[in-house]
């Protein structure tokens, strides 16, 4: 069994908040240092000019060039339960609320393909979850799948996924 213990900074007795890894003679080394020391570890070796905060490089690598871009149609778009703008998500890298993922649907399937090659969940599920948890995960991957194909006119699909909803609904004793 793992420990719950938090992992302490390599160089003091902070809590590791950065973990790093580089690429040292073709083989990869971990380190796990506190914000202070991860700016020291990143910090160019010829002592330049001061590199920005570590939470300023990290929102870098989320927002990616957003910023330097004009805003575009999809940017303004906003949700209309917890307003927050496609645009404050690119700019934060947080989503509002589980209702922003349809509202940002088209925005988001290439983002978390490209992350994560992968547009549906495949991992772990919490033990403490229900059982069928998985079932309605699927139900509602599926009748996404449904509409999509019913809207696309593929009607040979949505017969087909229509089937596999019904099974599933039935195996749940609907």
């Amino acid at each position: 069994m793992g420990s719950n213990k938090k992992m302490k900074c390599q160089k003091c007795s902070k809590p590791a908040t950065f973990h790093i890894t580089d690429i040292e003679r073709g083989k990869p080394r971990e380190y796990h240092f506190c914000e202070e020391h991860a700016h020291q570890h990143l910090r160019p070796p010829e002592g330049g000019q001061d590199a920005p905060p570590i939470s300023d490089l990290a929102k870098k690598l989320i927002v990616g060039g957003a910023a330097a871009r004009e805003p575009t149609s999809a940017d303004k778009q906003v949700c209309p339960i917890c307003q927050i703008s496609f645009l404050e998500f690119r700019n934060s890298g947080r989503l509002g609320c589980p209702y922003d993922y349809e509202i940002f649907r088209d925005e988001l399937m290439p983002l978390l393909e490209n992350i994560h090659d992968e547009t549906r969940h495949s991992g772990k599920v919490p033990r403490r979850a229900p059982r069928n948890t998985r079932q309605q995960t699927t139900l509602i991957q599926l009748r996404n799948d449904l509409k999509r194909a019913v809207a696309a006119e593929d009607y040979e699909t949505a017969a087909r996924v229509r089937d596999m909803i019904r099974s599933i609904e039935q195996e749940q004793g609907r």
